[in-house]
């Protein structure tokens, strides 16, 4: 820490020269990195005590006198301290502030004080928590200090909350504020805003670097060189602006900050010691005069310490020249504390310079930043400053200090694995195991507000990462071997850091869920815990909008916390060493057994909860048609695995064990070792922390519960000590709001259902950005491969030296992905993690099941357990690397998942649409790999649900993902198989499934059909007019481009679907009215036209050429193809049928009124160079072959019945045709009537029209029946 750190042994004598050959034998490895100033001492006269205490205080030889009856008690050593520092303490008291060229506006009585002046604020700033954490709740706020500063060097530190537009500087008081503009939007002022990476005066230019949540940035003003520069975690990002105007007194500059709504931050102007100070520049508010003093009295307290590294008066007291420091440390203590604390008392400023400077400082020097820590000497001292009943005054801040520190805490990889937050978590946890101090912490106005602060991590950028990362390697990397190694050596080292990070966090949670409030009536232990966890999650209820809400809590924390509750759930813990504890060994994700669910959870209506959007629509909607004031407070229980197939019955109890129990790999099973190692080493003085439960969750399965665990807890003072718990005190009284008290024991149960909203509105949008970087960093190693590919091919000059830009551009792109790819690895993706995700899997998907049959409880499940289990089954599926083989990822735990995807993508209870086709789009996914296909034939309610559901849920919203279905499901099958890279597996089970669906369900079939042409014939329209659009620009956009390749690519889906449709059920096609053969007809000519008219070959192509695409997508084959396999399938099938009362494939086709086009489309369909598209093998060949007998059949059939057509034109009489002619087609009788309007029109067109629109195509009317003339019954029949 940069804060007032400590040095030991203060004082201004020099050592003796004799004592310097000791310091310099013995000591010489502690003096080489802390000044140690030794006092004069004369050797002929030996006085232990008196040297002692000259030692302690750094006093000058014989500055104490001969002890009176050779004891030393308080009383006589707060005399020497007043003596001898008597001139200090004159100095801190009589100081009169000798500084220039600021002013500052005081208010109040006293020290002046820098805090933002109510006046200047435009908008509505709030103060989060005093003094000056504050927030924008205005669109845009703007506020000013009332420091006024117009010669010096000055500085102020801002601690981002947030990591929006904020812009923050120095402005004159002319500076106006307004509800747009702000700092840095005039003249003579001037702001950073780290969001934009730009300063601003006026205009804004680029500056500096990106910010975080977390960062500390440094304000500095030099008005001495009127220059103003800013400084991002004490790194400098160069002077922002130079040549600023000179002004008067009065007249000056003013620190000034400008938020966005929803943003926070906290502004330092001097009350306690900066982060990072930057030499030369001072503080706007003076530090408070007594700072020295006190900072004196605590290197004195040091002193006191006899540690090993500190071996001086272990030395002087082997010569006899000193007393142990020991002999006198209670007396001295005690004196140094009185002295202390009155000082802290007469300056309301102090505590917090103190608490939030040396004071930490001091703690953290006792303690060690780093293991092992001394823990035993650092409860030595708290033994002696928790005596007084001031207390209070320092150690409040100190707590708040290490929650801003843990916040602010930056990762060093040379510091590894105790860098970044880990000290302060540390001594945090050592601190509140003290239950006088948690309940300081947890009478605090702002417990909740620090909590936040105790669980961040303050992220990264892509600065940092350069840092964190120096070294970057990938698979197929051109680097130096070298970088392989150096890079494993770094995800190594930041993976441990991580790790103890977050074992500290869970520290502290487990600390706070054993807290009992001390309060009446009793609490048990977890209210605490519970009331955090509820008003977090209340606050943060809307942070996974794309627009979040102001308030809500920075990312880090909620992340930290869904680790914390995920290990206690999975790897299980101990509340205390107790017998009972011990034996329940395995976290309750693995319980195998008997299951329970209380659905209090979902069918009560607590006011935290309310709001949130339930399977069935908002609570109060559901609560009309579902009542649940008698179920309440019923308990679902079931045994684990029962909604599995019984074949397919994998439990934690079953002999073949679930992935999350048998994923283990070597380093994991090191580290266990490694661990066992540590623990067996490690002394008695040594802080222990949780006993981290070993991962073998394979083993037996317990019964035990974590409320059975706290309900265990003692809560009297006088039962021994645990490893990790409370030491005891007495017994505290207080009150607390209402809101933060729950007598209920916290449940598994509880956190479970917290665990899936954190991960919603949390760590969900954190894979997210992962998959990204992943997905990204594979595109970039692609086009920088293809770059080095060309940089080889090509000679000339100009070219080289474009190519060799565009390949440094690549490879930065691909320096930065991996990096933040393998921070999110490191982070997100720990194996323990993994299991745990896994467990958490298989809990909530069986749950969903059980519920799933029960209405009145399945509609209130909240909507985010289903979006966090689809999304957590995803995240494992895709993990990188692989959690467990993909072969047995679904079949050795989660077949349930398939068994609830397939029952419930079309489940009319789940009322939002967006729901559903989450479930779709799994299925679309995961069956376009033959090991997930299989884990579907093998699923009995796949096989018996899925493919009518598929069939009816094919409509204007899910039509892509179940074509992706189908297609795949098929996928192999017919003339459109593909010759390079299609897979040839498909599902031979959901083929002859589908065939019987569409057999035993005509109405459904027929719907399906009707809706595949209407989509078919919308993509192939939208398609053309995109291409014609482009061709009358002549200009192809990347817009438009992309728009066609994915157009044109559904609609070949679309057609391969239909093209198996004709192949597996080519009788609704051929026998039965002939609407569906005529519009496929109708629809494969509609096709044809498209395809082979008014767009040129080369311009067709054009528009669908993409970077990156396989060259057999780029042709119009792959649409083409599906027609020919559709004709072909259907004379087949003609020629294979016996019955006789079937429609005429090839006279339909001669029938249509346009001979030419007709003629022409077959022709261009076996003209085609078909190379790229089809195998050319004999059976294509034979195909080929059917279709040019169609065609020579097609064009004897159509030449026999052109003159008989234009006879009949010729002689039809005009009357007639007005009278009896359709008025749609204009090509058959109008021989039905819509009733009730009694408009006519041909039979064909209406059974069409109504299957899309049940209105008359003339008025509108609802059309309630239609009938048919008789004579034209009569045929039919």
């Amino acid at each position: 820490m940069a804060e007032d750190s400590l040095r030991v042994g203060g004082g201004s004598m020099m050592s003796s020269s004799g004592l310097a050959v000791l310091l310099n034998g013995e000591d010489a490895k502690d003096t080489s990195s802390k000044s140690r100033i030794v006092p004069h001492f004369d050797y002929s006269v030996h006085r232990p005590l008196e040297r002692t205490i000259e030692f302690v205080f750094g006093l000058p030889e014989k500055s104490v006198g001969p002890l009176q009856g050779g004891k030393v008690d308080s009383s006589f050593v707060r005399a020497v301290i007043r003596n001898q520092f008597s001139k200090l303490r004159c100095e801190s008291d009589g100081s009169v502030s000798q500084r220039e060229g600021i002013s500052v506006v005081n208010l109040c009585v006293g020290p002046s004080v820098v805090g933002l002046e109510e006046y200047s604020i435009c908008g509505e700033i709030r103060i989060v928590k005093p003094p000056l954490v504050v927030e924008s709740l205005a669109l845009f706020s703007s506020a000013r200090a009332n420091a006024c500063i117009w010669k010096g060097k000055w500085m102020y530190e801002v601690a981002l909350e947030t990591s929006g537009i904020q812009q923050l500087g120095w402005a004159t008081i002319a500076c106006p504020f307004t509800d747009q503009k702000g700092v840095g939007d005039a003249d003579d002022s001037y702001a950073f805003d780290g969001r934009r990476v730009s300063k601003w005066n006026n205009e804004s230019e680029p500056y500096g670097q990106s910010w975080v949540a977390g960062d500390v940035i440094g304000c500095c003003i030099d008005l001495n060189c009127d220059e103003i520069s800013f400084y991002r975690n004490g790194v400098s990002l160069g002077v922002a602006f130079s040549g600023i105007r000179k002004l008067g007194p009065g007249f000056g500059y003013y620190p000034a900050i400008s938020l966005s709504q929803g943003e926070r931050c906290e502004l330092n102007f001097g009350a306690y010691p900066f982060k990072y100070p930057v030499e030369g520049f001072q503080p706007l508010q003076e530090a408070p005069p007594r700072s020295s003093f006190a900072t004196e009295l605590l290197r004195c307290f040091s002193r006191l310490l006899d540690r090993p590294d500190r071996s001086l008066a272990d030395t002087l007291s082997r010569l006899r020249r000193c007393a142990s420091v020991e002999e006198l440390f209670s007396p001295v203590s005690r004196a140094i504390c009185d002295e202390f604390y009155y000082i802290l008392e007469q300056d309301r400023l102090l505590p917090e310079y103190l608490g939030r400077g040396a004071f930490l400082s001091f703690l953290l020097e006792i303690f060690r930043t780093q293991a092992p820590h001394d823990c035993s000497s650092l409860d030595r001292v708290l033994d002696v400053l928790l005596e007084s009943p001031l207390s209070h005054l320092i150690f409040a801040h100190v707590i708040n200090a290490l929650a801003f520190s843990c916040k602010t805490a930056t990762l060093t990889l040379t510091e590894c694995p105790y860098s970044g937050p880990y000290p302060y978590l540390a001594l945090a946890c050592h601190l509140l195991r003290r239950e006088e101090l948690m309940v300081l912490w947890w009478r605090s106005l702002h417990f909740e507000f620090m909590f936040e602060g105790f669980l961040s991590c303050r992220s990264s950028n892509k600065h940092d990462l350069q840092q964190l990362m120096p070294v970057v390697w990938w698979s197929g990397s051109s680097e130096d071997i070298s970088h392989e190694s150096s890079m494993g050596f770094t995800i190594a080292a930041l993976s441990e850091a991580i790790n103890k990070i977050e074992e500290k966090q869970r520290n502290l949670c487990l600390l706070v869920i054993q807290f009992i409030p001390p309060i009446s009536p009793p609490q048990l232990p977890g209210s605490a815990f519970r009331g955090f966890l509820q008003n977090l999650l209340l606050k943060n209820r809307g942070a996974d909008r794309n627009l979040a809400p102001s308030g809500v809590t920075r990312n880090s924390v909620l992340v930290s916390l869904f680790s914390v509750i995920l290990h206690f759930l999975s790897e299980g813990f101990e509340m205390l060493k107790s017998s009972e504890a011990v034996r329940h060994n395995v976290g309750f994700l693995h319980r195998g057994g008997q299951q329970k669910f209380p659905l209090s959870l979902f069918l009560k209506n607590d006011p935290h909860r309310a709001d949130i959007t339930r399977l069935g629509g908002l609570f109060s909607h559901i609560s009309k048609s579902y009542p649940t004031d008698d179920q309440e407070e019923e308990i679902m229980r079931w045994e684990e695995g029962c909604m599995d197939d019984e074949h397919s019955r994998v439990t934690h109890r079953t002999e073949q064990k679930p992935c999350c129990c048998i994923a283990y790999d070597t380093d994991l099973t090191k580290s266990l070792k490694d661990r066992g190692k540590n623990t067996a080493k490690s002394s008695r003085g040594q802080c222990s922390s949780i006993p981290e439960r070993s991962s073998h969750v394979a083993a037996e399965c317990s019964g035990g519960s974590f409320s059975e665990e706290i309900e265990d807890k003692p809560s009297t003072s006088n039962q021994p000590d645990p490893d990790f718990g409370y030491r005891p005190v007495r017994f505290m009284r207080t009150s607390l709001q209402e809101s933060r008290i729950s007598s209920a024991i916290l449940s598994e149960e509880e956190l479970l259902d917290s665990l899936l909203l954190l991960y919603h509105i949390a760590v969900a949008p954190n894979f997210k950005q992962a998959s990204y970087y992943m997905s990204q960093q594979s595109q970039s190693i692609s086009l920088l491969e293809e770059t080095d590919k060309q940089i080889r091919e090509r000679a000339s000059s100009d070219q080289l030296k474009r190519l060799k830009e565009a390949r440094k551009s690549y490879k930065e792109e691909v320096m930065e992905c991996v990096r933040h790819s393998a921070w999110f690895r490191i982070s997100l993706f720990s194996r323990w993690k993994q299991r745990g995700m896994y467990a958490l899997c298989m809990w909530v998907v069986q749950l969903l099941l059980i519920l799933s049959k029960m209405d009145y409880v399945f509609v209130y499940i909240p909507e985010f357990y289903l979006e966090s289990l689809v999304d957590c089954f995803h995240v494992l599926r895709k993990s990188d690397p692989p959690f467990v083989p993909s072969t047995t990822f679904i079949k050795q735990g989660l077949s349930s998942f398939i068994t609830f995807v397939v029952t419930h993508f079309n489940d009319s209870r789940i009322s939002n649409t967006d729901l559903r086709d989450l479930l779709l789009q799994s299925i679309s996914v995961l069956v376009q790999y033959k090991e997930y296909m299989e884990a579907f034939e093998n699923n009995e309610a796949a096989t018996r649900h899925m493919p009518a559901a598929l069939l009816s849920a094919f409509d204007n919203r899910s039509w892509i993902p179940v074509t992706n279905i189908f297609l795949r499901l098929c996928k192999g099958s017919g003339f459109s198989s593909l010759k390079n890279g299609e897979s040839s597996f498909s599902s031979t089970i959901f083929q002859a499934l589908l065939r019987d669906a569409c057999i035993n369900d005509g109405e459904l079939l027929s719907t399906f059909l009707n809706r595949l042409f209407n989509t078919l014939s919308w993509t192939i329209t939208e398609f053309s007019v995109s291409v014609r659009d482009m061709q009358e620009k002549y200009q192809v956009m990347e817009f438009q481009q992309r728009k066609c390749c994915v157009i044109f690519e559904l609609s070949s889906n679309l057609a391969r679907v239909l093209e198996f449709c004709t192949s597996a059920i080519p009788q609704a096609f051929l026998f039965g009215t002939d609407t569906n053969l005529r519009r496929l007809t109708e629809l494969i000519l509609f096709i044809l036209n498209h395809m082979t008219s008014a767009v040129d070959d080369e311009f067709f192509d054009l528009s669908l050429r993409r970077q990156g695409q396989p060259s057999e997508k780029l042709s119009r084959g792959i649409l083409l193809a599906p027609l020919v396999g559709i004709i072909l399938n259907l004379l087949e099938a003609s020629e294979d049928s016996k019955q006789k009362q079937q429609h005429d494939v090839v006279g339909l086709f001669a029938s249509m009124d346009c001979p030419d086009t007709v003629y022409c489309g077959f022709q261009y369909l076996l003209e085609y160079n078909w190379d790229g598209c089809v195998s050319g093998d004999d059976a294509y060949v034979k195909k080929l072959g059917q279709l040019a007998s169609f065609l020579n059949h097609l064009v004897d059939r159509t030449s026999s019945q052109e003159p008989a057509r234009i006879e009949e034109l010729f002689n039809k009489d005009t009357t007639d045709l007005d009278d009896n002619t359709c008025c749609i087609c204009y090509a058959g009788d109008a021989n039905a009537m819509l009733v009730p309007c009694s408009h006519r029109s041909c039979y064909g067109c209406i059974t069409r029209h109504l299957l899309n629109c049940q209105r008359c195509f003339f008025c509108n009317a609802t059309v309630v029946d239609v009938i048919r003339d008789k004579e034209e019954e009569e045929e039919d029949n």
